[in-house]
């Protein structure tokens, strides 16, 4: 009896090693996301649901808010403990690490996947450094939106989307008259740079837009576009409500969801909340682009690989970048994010009408990149500096501040 015993605890333990090596063997990856609220963390439940069905273990380490999440991940870079993967923005935040040898390239894996022919060439050429592919592109966003609340619009009798700003503030009144908020305001810099940006895009066009933050020029014009551009954003401040200072941008989005407001400034990642709300495009809320604007502002996520040492992780991050740009898990990430896929090959018609709309003035060139694409990490939080205290402070001079905003590029 005692013989059996320990052949069978003998057993027991072999099956122990045997599944402990079989789990040491599966692909493991630590995923570093700012992805956090409810349609966020579907959209990423889709490439771990993904990941998973194709053997990968996937070890979720999501901090709410990106700056929280970009400060914890560059301790992390410094400490030597840096994870598999990091879901950021495609820019030159993203061009620094790699710059730095910290990063590893998945250029196998895109010339695998052809990745060359189903990404529009400004995509692949923002993903590439030095020849080869490090980033894996999740998706594009438009950042140019007014999405609405169609119940709040009726409320206050609009029957149509402004054509111009100045129809904007009229419905705005009519939104203040009727008790409803006007605008479910964010009070955090870098939401409001968003506003700023689109109002920008809507004052000076494309290639204004493109001359002052890519081409850094501070001709009459761009001063000029700057000024009005501070006009409009000042005068939103009497349509905001008093609870708007430090607002997360989802929170902003319940009060249009709920009818509490009537108009929201985001980029279409919005959608995803309502989504989860089971709010349909079309019927419970609208999205217009930006009044008088002629195209849109886009920044495009991708999934980071740094260099952790383990040639197991390696093998994770090459199995998730092949993923990433599975053409289904684009379209059905797009659909829980609120955003375009970043494939051109991709079945489009699935989804909702705010995202064809995106994807027609994508398709189009209509489009300027964010200044997380543009500028270094210091000069966009240089810029959110600036928005703020102008926002914050109060001031109605435009015009003085306008000379103020080059000082961002120095």
């Amino acid at each position: 009896m005692k013989t059996m015993m320990k052949l069978f605890l003998a057993g027991v333990a072999v099956a122990g090693l045997c599944a402990s090596a079989q789990a040491e063997d599966k692909p493991t990856i630590e995923i570093m996301s700012s992805w956090t609220s409810g349609g966020e963390a579907a959209a990423l439940n889709v490439i771990r649901s993904e990941f998973e069905k194709r053997g990968g273990v996937w070890k979720d380490s999501s901090i709410a808010g990106f700056g929280a999440a970009d400060a914890a991940f560059q301790n992390r870079i410094v400490a030597g403990d840096a994870p598999g993967a990091k879901q950021g923005v495609i820019g030159l935040a993203a061009a620094d690490f790699v710059g730095q040898g910290l990063f590893n390239s998945i250029d196998d894996v895109a010339a695998a996947g052809k990745w060359a022919d189903a990404l529009p060439k400004s995509i692949t050429d923002l993903i590439s450094y030095d020849g080869k592919v490090y980033l894996a592109p999740t998706g594009a966003h438009g950042e140019s939106w007014v999405f609405y609340s169609k119940e709040a619009f009726d409320k206050a009798g609009i029957a149509e989307e402004p054509k111009s700003w100045e129809e904007f503030f009229t419905d705005l009144d009519k939104l203040k008259a009727a008790g409803i908020i006007p605008v479910a305001w964010g009070g955090q810099p870098w939401q409001q740079t968003k506003v700023f940006n689109m109002i920008l895009l809507s004052q000076v066009g494309i290639d204004g837009f493109l001359k002052i933050y890519v081409d850094k020029d501070k001709s009459e014009a761009s001063v000029e576009g700057v000024k009005k551009t501070l006009e409009i954003l000042g005068k939103l401040r009497a349509y905001v409500d008093a609870g708007a200072a430090g607002r997360n941008w989802n929170d902003a989005t319940a009060m249009l969801i709920t009818a509490k407001a009537g108009v929201q400034f985001m980029g279409d990642w919005a959608k995803g909340e309502f989504t989860v709300a089971g709010k349909e495009p079309g019927k419970d809320y609208g999205c217009m682009i930006a009044p008088e604007s002629k195209g849109m502002v886009y920044i495009a996520d991708s999934l980071w690989f740094p260099k952790t040492g383990n040639a197991g992780t390696d093998k994770a991050q090459k199995l998730l970048a092949e993923v990433v740009m599975d053409p289904a898990v684009q379209v059905e990430f797009a659909l829980k994010k609120g955003s375009v896929p970043m494939r051109t090959d991709v079945d489009k018609s699935k989804l909702d009408v705010c995202a064809q709309k995106g994807a027609e003035l994508m398709a189009s060139g209509a489009i300027v990149p964010d200044q997380a694409i543009v500028l270094t990490p210091q000069q966009v939080g240089a810029l959110d500096d600036y928005v703020d205290e102008y926002w914050s402070g109060g001031s109605d001079d435009a015009a003085a501040a306008a000379e103020n905003f080059f000082a961002i590029f120095e």
